[in-house]
Order: structure tokens, then C-alpha cells, then sequence
């Protein structure tokens, strides 16, 4: 959650919007894993590179 919460509002609603505009479970679920694992990595917002920040 401090991962998430140290991104900029905008990316953090692009994410929600982008994980709850998905019809399926299973795709929801896809991309909930794949914001979960760049925040983790902390170099890739939504595939694209970014600089590591400390937002907020």
C-alpha cells in the first residue's frame, strides 16, 4: 500500500480505473497482479518505464 500511495494521484486512478473498466474476473485479476508487481519493482507504471520517486 506505500508503494501505491507514493505514486502520483494520476497513476494511482489510472490503475483503479483500468483494473475496474475489465469485464472478466480473470482479466481484472491479470492486471490487479501486473500493478501489484510494478509497484513492487518500482521502475514500470502500466509497462512503461518510469524514475522512481518518492511522490507525495
Amino acid at each position: 500500500m506505500e508503494a501505491y500511495r507514493s505514486r502520483p494521484p494520476y497513476q494511482q486512478n489510472d490503475y483503479i480505473g483500468w483494473i475496474t473498466r475489465a469485464k472478466r474476473t480473470e482479466t481484472r485479476e491479470k492486471r490487479f497482479a501486473q500493478m501489484l508487481e510494478e509497484l513492487e519493482q518500482g521502475d514500470k507504471y502500466m509497462k512503461m518505464a518510469c524514475r522512481p520517486k518518492r511522490y507525495g
